[in-house]
């Protein structure tokens, strides 16, 4: 059984991505992208801040603790994909600017198809075995197939039937987490998550790095004059990334196979659940502390 899952990996990543997108998809309407326009100040911080502040911080994080490959990669994954639908979820429970997290959500991910490839090769070029090429090309192709055309096809959906929408956005999440858990068990079962070998010090990097990316993106908006609701947004946006993209450049990276060991992949699919468990807990500590200091949600 586990056999089957290192054989098709990739197209369990694969399905998983394209259900969550569209599901997220069947949420979003043209004039969700135009908001943007109604608050330049919030969402100017929060897309620099996805895409110029995490990646640095990354950056640093693997410089500073002579990251092991594995680690390295999966922090520099982390950094390079956007923002995840659930952050727009998580945003309105903690009474923040939903439509600017939709909007910080929506570009950054159009923008990943060029932003990804690009970061990830600036970060992890030279921890990549000797010989190792970045395919820069063939993520991006994946990025469009896989994430892009299932937002589309989302859209549309939403705009063709727009009653039965919700409904489809629903079972859309419920089945990617669906497959998300196959992930986490085939991998487990066929000993692709080895705790022993990804090792302590590892797991404190990447605590370190999702407690400094939550406390960075609370801070620096308040300091920039953003008000209480978009720092709830920008805070939840940086923080709750899109592990499902992860999940997929991972398993294009470094495609598992069926009696063979693969230290560097295996890692860095540690580090990427890891972080998405992460963010999970933390998510749920933001949400009560800016329901406190917002009064109502924004819309």
């Amino acid at each position: 059984m586990f056999d089957f899952y290192i054989a098709h990996e990739y197209w369990f990543a694969a399905v998983q991505l394209a259900l969550a997108m569209l599901g997220m998809g069947a949420t979003l309407a043209l004039s969700d992208f135009t908001r943007v326009a109604t608050d330049p100040r919030g969402f100017s911080i929060g897309i620099a801040l996805q895409l110029l502040l995490v990646p640095l911080i990354a950056w640093a994080l693997i410089s500073v603790s002579d990251a092991s490959p594995g680690l390295a990669v999966g922090l520099a994954i982390c950094a390079a994909i956007p923002g995840g639908s659930v952050s727009n979820i998580f945003t309105f429970f903690a009474r923040g600017h939903i439509a600017l997290s939709i909007a910080l959500t929506s570009i950054a991910t159009l923008a990943c198809l060029v932003t990804t490839p690009l970061i990830l090769d600036l970060l992890i070029a030279h921890h990549l075995p000797e010989g190792f090429t970045m395919p820069a090309g063939r993520i991006a192709m994946e990025i469009g197939l896989c994430l892009l055309l299932p937002l589309v096809l989302g859209m549309l959906y939403l705009r063709l039937f727009p009653k039965s929408a919700p409904v489809l956005s629903r079972w859309c999440i419920r089945g990617s987490l669906f497959v998300i858990g196959l992930i986490v068990v085939g991998a487990l079962g066929a000993g692709r998550l080895d705790l022993e070998s990804f090792g302590g010090d590892n797991i404190i990097w990447v605590v370190a790095f999702i407690v400094i990316l939550s406390a960075v993106s609370f801070v620096l908006p308040r300091v920039l004059g953003a008000n209480r609701a978009d720092v709830a947004a920008i805070n939840i946006e940086v923080t709750v990334r899109n592990t499902n993209l992860g999940l997929l450049i991972k398993a294009s990276l470094f495609p598992a196979a069926v009696g063979v060991s693969d230290p560097i992949g295996d890692n860095t699919l540690f580090a990427i659940l890891l972080y998405g468990a992460l963010m999970l807990l933390v998510s749920s500590l933001m949400i009560p502390a800016h329901r406190r200091g917002n009064p109502a949600s924004p819309a």
